[in-house]
Order: structure tokens, then C-alpha cells, then sequence
């Protein structure tokens, strides 16, 4: 299991593909996210996030990742994962909900895509 501290963000756009190819999805209103187990000589979490222009303009995409940065940090406070690499990808549900519902909304998709802690 990982520290907090030993996640690194996912910025290359073949890392995002990989894991759109390989990995396990969970859907639920606000938020997707893909999910696929580690390397085995990788030794952290990886996670990107994304936001489509059909949820809005920069600034409401912007604030959607930065929504999804705070709660996969929180959610992995309570219990951490495995390594693994995740992207978190945005829905149009994800601004009318409130923070403690898109914590649910995580956990369940987390544990539906076969996040080892969830």
C-alpha cells in the first residue's frame, strides 16, 4: 500500500490511451474512472484527470479537475490503494454535486472498477 505522498500525475497523452485500452471502468453521475493495476516494478500511484469541452468552458473544466484532485487525495486518505494507474475523467453531473456525494460516487466507482482497496 501507498503513501499519500508517493502519487504522481499522469501527463503524457499515451499514458491516458493505455489505460483507456487495458484498464476497468466504473460509472456513476459525476465522475468515470479507469483503472488498471501496476506495473510490477512500479512502486506508486499514478493518476490523470480530464474534463471534455462538453462540460463547459476552461474555467469549469479547470475547477471539475481540481474537484477530482481533492477527492481521489481524500478518498485515498481513508484507505490506500495498491499501485496503480487511474484516470479520472470528468461528467457534466460533477458540478451540481456537492463534495461529500462525489466522495460516494468515487468509492463506488473505485471499488465497481477493481480498486484493491475499495
Amino acid at each position: 500500500m501507498q503513501q499519500l505522498s508517493e502519487i504522481d500525475t499522469l501527463r503524457k497523452r499515451a499514458d491516458f490511451l493505455a489505460i483507456a485500452k487495458t484498464g476497468q471502468r466504473g460509472i456513476a453521475q459525476s465522475v468515470t474512472p479507469q483503472y488498471r493495476p501496476a506495473a510490477p516494478e512500479q512502486k506508486i500511484i499514478r493518476v490523470g484527470f480530464t474534463a471534455t469541452k462538453k462540460l463547459g468552458n476552461a474555467v469549469v473544466r479547470n475547477r471539475a479537475k481540481r474537484r477530482l484532485r481533492a477527492a481521489i487525495l481524500e478518498v485515498l486518505k481513508e484507505k490506500p490503494i495498491t499501485p496503480c494507474d487511474m484516470v479520472l475523467i470528468a461528467r457534466e453531473g460533477l458540478a451540481a454535486r456537492d463534495f461529500p456525494t462525489l466522495l460516494q460516487d468515487l468509492r463506488y466507482c473505485l471499488r465497481k472498477a477493481g480498486a484493491a482497496h475499495a
